[in-house]
């Protein structure tokens, strides 16, 4: 291993290359998520609501439904109940 100025040079071109492996990875990741909601919207789905929808998904239960129980409290305040 070369050492430069105190720094292990082929450790770090090892985290270096490796970071950039993964943004590139973490792009077309990006790129196929975005296709995908193209797609959703072509079939007439509403992509907003569908992104509600995968951030509650991802929510721990109990919190949901802290969430859930708080905005029905907020919408019975403000008379937008059914």
């Amino acid at each position: 291993m070369s050492d430069v100025g105190g720094i292990a040079a082929d450790r770090l071109k090892s985290f270096v290359f490796r970071i950039e492996k993964l943004e590139e990875e973490k792009k077309g990741l990006t790129d196929d998520i975005r296709e995908v909601y193209a797609e959703s919207k072509s079939a007439g789905f509403d992509n907003k609501i569908l992104r509600q929808i995968i951030r509650l998904r991802k929510m721990d239960k109990a919190d949901l439904q802290e969430q859930d129980a708080i905005l029905e409290l907020y919408r019975e305040a403000l008379g937008m109940t059914s």
